[in-house]
């Protein structure tokens, strides 16, 4: 009875996505910037958010600044880290 009832709900849950945005910036050019997402099935909050720690947490992200992760809930951010210089970015530059 319990998977059945799990089985009707799931088409209405939310789906999870993990998206990490890396930016390139070279002196006299415009600054590009990569997505890269993660998406997971409807439902998945402990997928997603265990896989948002691992993310946080990891060295590597942390020397690829500068870099923005989002852990989204169906299109809307709810977490949100930053690495490096974001606040002298000037947004009209990014390509």
């Amino acid at each position: 009875m319990k998977r059945l009832l799990k089985k009707a709900i799931k088409p209405f849950m939310p789906s999870y996505q993990v998206v990490t945005t890396s930016y390139q910036v070279i002196p006299g050019k415009p600054i590009t910037k990569q997505l890269s997402t993660h998406s997971f099935e409807k439902g998945a909050s402990k997928e997603a958010k265990a896989f948002y720690g691992k993310v946080i947490s990891s060295d590597f992200t942390k020397k690829l600044a500068p870099v923005e992760v989002q852990l989204r809930v169906a299109g809307i951010t709810i977490k949100k880290a930053q690495y490096g210089p974001f606040q002298s970015f000037d947004k009209k530059k990014i390509a």
